[in-house]
């Protein structure tokens, strides 16, 4: 069937409909690459999913949305479009995670200045590229262009996820108790969190900025440049936590976001516990030593901003570790023992201590 939608007017004040079915028809395949239970035809009016509660004695659904924040800005700069869509997804399917949900599907938001139809595809590639490592289906979402609202090259990029889970195996917190044990799980790197103080200490400044030394190898970081590695995808954790699950009473998880350890690890305790977090345990990257020394930020600050090496924090029983590191492990995750939980009375009331 031909598409005859077209309007000249609509083009004048800055919207191209006719570049929004270019892009449409650009994204099919790599929607079409995480397409599990899913759908309805791209394009239409609403993404299906068919939901199979088999073998749940009480499935809820559990949801979670994000975005990638200014991290969008190094892809601007390195002109490099095809990942930050991994991002979005991880920030997401992470979070839901947290409470034993396998994520299902995923929908994703675009906002951009002008519709670049192949920019768009890229975007989009790494969206998939985010469910098929997430194991759900992207099943739908909107591009929207925006002239004079934002800037031709620019765009933003959030999504949301929904998983299900089943209500009497997910983590409880008041189950956390005494002498249990806290595992990390390493991260890949900043992740997408913290970039404007990034972007502040290491003076990336607007869009277009060409900044040539974000090329530049660097000795602090492996030889990697300092522009890859700030671009490096968040690592997504919802397989190995799937297996984790299935083997070990998971007590509590902590995706490790804005706000750093002591934000994000304290949410998952009851009122009465601390976590203590054995910080030379904490296998720092690289990464943020240089972001700690070029922006001359303390240890306290950067724990409180940054993952500094761990995207995720785990609870379980002191008897479980073993099993929960093997499992881990045998699904690609370096994990490691950072803590232990202690009455929080021990530590003047604290939630966390890092000692």
């Amino acid at each position: 069937m031909k598409n005859i939608s077209k309007s000249d007017s609509y083009a004048a004040a800055g919207v191209d409909i006719t570049a929004g079915y270019r892009a449409v028809e650009l994204i099919k395949s790599h929607i079409a690459r995480t397409s599990l239970e899913a759908s309805a035809d791209v394009g239409g009016f609403g993404g299906a999913f068919k939901l199979d509660t088999n073998g749940m004695a009480e499935p809820v659904l559990i949801s979670g949305t994000d975005g990638v924040g200014t991290k969008l800005k190094l892809a601007y700069i390195l002109d490099k479009h095809d990942t930050i869509g991994i991002d979005c997804v991880a920030m997401c399917v992470n979070d839901i995670i947290c409470c034993g949900a396998k994520p299902l599907f995923f929908l994703d938001y675009i906002a951009c200045g002008k519709n670049y139809p192949e920019k768009i595809a890229s975007i989009v590639s790494g969206v998939a590229d985010g469910c098929v490592m997430s194991g759900c289906a992207l099943i739908g979402g909107e591009t929207a262009e925006h002239p004079g609202l934002m800037p031709d090259e620019d765009y933003d990029l959030a999504g949301f996820a929904v998983g299900i889970a089943d209500k009497v195996k997910m983590p409880d917190k008041n189950t956390i108790a005494d002498g249990d044990v806290i595992i990390a799980l390493p991260s890949s790197g900043v992740h997408s969190n913290g970039f404007s103080l990034v972007r502040k200490v290491f003076g990336i400044g607007e869009s277009f900025d060409t900044h040539a030394d974000l090329f530049c190898p660097m000795d602090e970081l492996g030889g990697a440049s300092l522009g890859e590695t700030l671009l490096t995808p968040t690592r997504i954790y919802v397989k190995p936590m799937l297996a984790l699950f299935e083997k070990v009473n998971v007590k509590g998880v902590s995706h490790i976001t804005g706000g750093g350890f002591y934000e994000n690890i304290p949410r998952i305790l009851p009122s009465d516990r601390c976590a203590v977090i054995d910080k030379s345990a904490v296998k720092v990257l690289p990464i943020f030593d240089l972001i700690a020394k070029a922006g001359n930020i303390d240890e306290r600050d950067m724990f409180n901003t940054y993952n500094m090496g761990v995207g995720m924090s785990v609870v379980v029983a002191k008897e479980d570790v073993d099993t929960a590191l093997e499992v881990l492990r045998a699904n690609g995750e370096d994990a490691y023992v950072i803590g232990k939980i202690e009455d929080a009375d021990k530590h003047d009331g604290y939630s966390i201590v890092l000692q």
